[in-house]
């Protein structure tokens, strides 16, 4: 079964139906997480998920594996200049949070991450069981 049937994105809240004067209330006291915009990609070796985190540090993200989970959370960190009035401000300073789940078909000892530009690539390497064998025949 491929991961991609498996994933299950889970998000707390989104910012979609608030209005204007919620979410720019929400950018001080955030109280919902973003979902970074992602993809997921497959060869024979692993499945790849690659994430958008804007302004998202290494110190700022935690990537974690466990019971058929693979969780992303990070949150950027924007100083704002000082004597700096915002007159428009469409970005919000809130966590990200993705959890995809699967069906323990990852080898989680395996799993390689980067984090380059506001662009997270997870490399998810398939467990031995589900790679393609070679069998000899006599």
């Amino acid at each position: 079964m491929s991961i991609l049937n498996q994933i299950v994105p889970r998000l707390s809240r989104t910012l979609s139906g608030r209005s204007d004067s919620t979410a720019s209330a929400a950018a001080s006291q955030p109280e919902f997480t973003l979902k970074p915009a992602y993809e997921i990609t497959e060869n024979t070796e692993a499945w790849g998920l690659i994430a958008q985190l804007p302004g998202v540090t290494k110190e700022g993200l935690e990537l974690t594996a466990e019971e058929g989970r693979v969780t992303v959370r990070g949150r950027r960190a924007w100083q704002k200049p000082e004597a700096w009035t915002a007159v428009y401000r469409e970005s919000v300073d809130a966590p990200y949070e993705l959890t995809l789940e699967h069906d323990n078909t990852v080898d989680a000892d395996k799993i390689h991450a980067e984090l380059k530009d506001g662009v997270l690539r997870v490399s998810l390497p398939k467990a031995e069981a589900l790679k393609p064998r070679k069998i000899a025949v006599n």
